[in-house]
């Protein structure tokens, strides 16, 4: 009855390295049921994973169609890259078909910084979303539509070290939080110059840990911001993705 009167409620889940969260929204974006989390599993494979997904879903309430946003490189549903969760683990695993039988929904899956830009960008212009959290998260959006999905994170920023070993979760660990905010500021002067954006916004765990000033066209949001992308997932314009 709620699909017939347009009333749609979606679930979303944002796999992460280190956890996997999820919500109920409406289609305008609001959440519907408390925002929750669990742990990702270890070692984080795809059965282990739709174990977790399931778990938390059991304590939600219903929904009637799926988002979900995931670390790494997705076509079309299935699983092309997971630098940190296993690609041996995830390579060609059909995320979307796999989350249809477990959930008896349609499931629409994409990057998980995609999910993220589609929930917190203002819709004009040229914006960039990174996200800062086990790895580097990018996603690059126009007038608040998606552009093609670029793993940057893998993208060499040092002769021996690419963004996610740069100044991912465990480098920052490794290196202490001053010369990582270093290696920030530079990093967010690359892409400056590189994509010239309108607005650039940074999410992710450890968005909290910058303490340098940020541009007057930079805004630091948070990760229940980015999940209300899993609503604008299921907006028109993006029929063409693979439901």
């Amino acid at each position: 009855m709620k699909e017939l009167m347009g009333e749609l409620s979606i679930l979303a889940i944002d796999i992460g390295g280190s956890r996997v969260k999820a919500t109920v929204l409406n289609q305008a974006g609001e959440l519907q049921t408390n925002y929750i989390k669990t742990n990702t599993p270890s070692p984080a494979s795809p059965e282990n994973v739709l174990e977790a997904i399931k778990y938390l879903v059991k304590n939600l309430a219903d929904f009637d169609r799926v988002s979900v946003g995931f670390p790494g490189y997705v076509r079309e549903g299935v699983v092309m890259t997971a630098p940190n969760l296993g690609t041996d683990l995830w390579h060609l695993f059909d995320l979307r078909q796999s989350l249809v039988e477990v959930l008896d929904k349609p499931v629409r899956v994409v990057n998980d910084a995609d999910l993220q830009g589609l929930g917190v960008v203002r819709g004009k212009g040229f914006e960039v979303v990174i996200t800062l959290g086990t790895g580097f998260g990018t996603a690059l959006l126009h007038n608040g539509y998606l552009l093609p999905h670029l793993e940057l994170a893998h993208h060499p920023i040092t002769k021996s070290k690419d963004y996610d070993q740069y100044i991912g979760d465990k480098a920052m660990k490794k290196i202490g939080l001053e010369k990582w905010n270093t290696r920030m500021q530079h990093v967010l002067q690359i892409l400056k110059t590189v994509f010239n954006y309108d607005h650039l916004y940074i999410s992710g765990g450890n968005a909290d840990e910058l303490t340098f000033k940020l541009d007057d066209n930079i805004t630091v949001v948070s990760n229940i911001d980015g999940i209300k992308g899993g609503a604008m997932l299921w907006k028109d314009e993006f029929v063409v993705v693979s439901h």
